[in-house]
């Protein structure tokens, strides 16, 4: 059965998954790229950026495993894009340039939908206001039998925790401390009674915790 799967998501010790302040210069707030720096020289995230060369160790095996057997993206309206509130600027496609790295139906979760965007590449943005079983039911319809990922930001990866709709996780638990922002955890006690879960730790320090469904 296809599942649902999230996949590189960073969260500092102190559990935030974004930092305060997202603004258009700033898509994670005052974390900056603080959360991410332990696979933006992966040989995945480079080659993403159309760069060459890249690590291939620990957070490479973790990085590369995002994109394998999805059919279609969640994601919350913040990782879109940092407005708020009704849309004053449908002309603007999001953060993720012309050719989105997704390549696949992406649902973006709203109180106020507007069209869809189709981009380069495959990928295509719909706006859904619509709860987390509902939004994933239009998910699979349109995976095509594949999984489907939970894209983020924090809020959105708890609502699906919390109505217990995620099968696979991968954490990136990075070390640093950002005190202010948006937390994954809260509200989620006893979840680790669901999911096998297992850890490694690579040489950036980052530690990778996997959440497999019981």
């Amino acid at each position: 059965m296809p599942r649902v799967r999230v996949h590189n998501f960073s969260v500092s010790l102190d559990g935030f998954g974004t930092g305060e302040g997202q603004s258009l210069d700033a898509p994670f707030g005052h974390a900056q790229m603080r959360l991410h720096e332990w696979a933006l020289e992966t040989l995945t995230f480079r080659a993403m950026q159309g760069k060459p060369g890249g690590g291939a160790g620990v957070d490479e095996a973790f990085a590369r495993s995002w994109n394998q057997g999805i059919g279609a993206e969640i994601m919350g309206r913040g990782k879109f894009g940092p407005q708020h509130g009704a849309w004053t600027d449908e002309k603007w496609k999001g953060w993720w340039g012309d050719n989105p790295v997704f390549h696949t139906p992406v649902f973006v979760l709203t109180h106020h939908p507007r069209p869809a965007v189709q981009m380069e590449g495959g990928t295509t943005f719909h706006f859904l206001d619509a709860s987390p079983a509902e939004a994933l039911a239009t998910a699979r319809d349109a995976a095509g039998g594949l999984d489907v990922r939970i894209g983020g930001g924090p809020t959105t990866v708890r609502e699906f925790l919390a109505a217990d709709l995620i099968d696979h996780m991968h954490v990136a638990l990075v070390p640093i401390v950002l005190g202010r922002g948006v937390r994954l955890w809260d509200g989620l006690e006893g979840l680790e009674r669901r999911f096998d879960i297992e850890s490694v730790t690579s040489p950036s320090g980052t530690t990778h915790l996997t959440f497999t469904r019981r």
